[in-house]
């Protein structure tokens, strides 16, 4: 068995602002996303010599399935498919630190950091290019956590182009009860009568690009979308009138700015930092 453990950053959306719905049934946006210091971690067991094919998902969370229709597995299965691979046995184990249905990327940052490390341990068979193809057939926000850092996100996600990361410290809040799927906020944002101007996101790659404060141009259309919907979100909102969602939802977060412990029913992470690096190996 050869075993390798990676590192797979979440992920927020600074702006996300909803453009057309796609004849696929996705939506193109267009969206910075920058990838921050929480994690999960994805250890992976490999055995080459094994006759027949394998995967095999455990982890840490009770609250995610572990079977085939997990994006790990999918992802596990379209790598080796991919390659050529014919004979595999992988056990992959999943440390679930990032909240589910949370708009923080958890399922596709596990996703990419299985495509990652398992290219890893076969020898970099697969150039960078070629695993973010893999990433783009598998969802709309593994590229973003394979590469890491900064990046304008357009089509559905997957097209991505670096930033500058900018000096910020992040507080995260999520309703424990409450996940929002992306089909339920990208519906119910079809519905909203009113659509805003798309000018938030140039602006904040204006203000990016130089080294300015980009707290007042955090913009998410899918908040606009559940918001009325819910009020674990109308609450945070009032509390800190600066926090914003993130993805889909239910997280909202705040820059530079402590949120108190409150009662238990929300999640809080407190002084995380945006980084530089997408999913990486652990060192030894």
């Amino acid at each position: 068995m050869e075993t390798i453990k990676i590192k797979a950053p979440a992920k927020v959306n600074l702006t996300l602002e909803v453009l057309n719905k796609r004849p696929d049934g996705f939506h193109n946006i267009q969206s910075i996303m920058q990838t921050i210091s929480l994690y999960d971690f994805i250890t992976i067991k490999l055995n080459r010599d094994f006759e027949g094919k394998e995967i095999k998902l455990s982890g840490t969370s009770n609250a995610i399935p572990y079977d085939e229709t997990n994006l790990v597995y999918k992802a596990a299965k379209l790598f080796f498919e991919s390659a050529g691979i014919n004979n595999y046995n992988a056990d992959i184990f999943i440390e679930k630190n990032i909240p589910i249905a949370a708009g923080l990327a958890g399922g596709s940052t596990d996703a990419a950091a299985t495509l990652f490390g398992l290219n890893e341990l076969l020898g970099q068979i697969f150039d960078e290019t070629k695993l973010h193809e893999l990433c783009s057939k598998l969802g709309s926000d593994l590229n973003v956590c394979l590469k890491g850092g900064c990046m304008l996100a357009t089509g559905r996600g997957e097209q991505i182009e670096n930033l500058p990361v900018s000096d910020n410290k992040i507080s995260l809040i999520k309703p424990k009860n409450l996940g929002i799927s992306a089909k339920e906020a990208y519906t119910k944002y079809s519905q909203k009568p009113l659509k805003t101007e798309k000018t938030k996101t140039q602006e904040m790659i204006t203000a990016l690009n130089n080294g300015k404060d980009i707290s007042e141009f955090l913009y998410n259309d899918l908040e606009y979308a559940v918001f009325d919907d819910y009020n674990e979100l109308q609450t945070i909102k009032n509390k800190y009138p600066k926090s914003i969602m993130t993805g889909s939802g239910s997280t909202y977060f705040v820059l530079n700015e402590t949120i108190e412990e409150t009662d238990e029913i929300y999640d809080i992470f407190n002084d995380l930092s945006f980084t530089q690096n997408g999913v990486c190996k652990v060192l030894d």
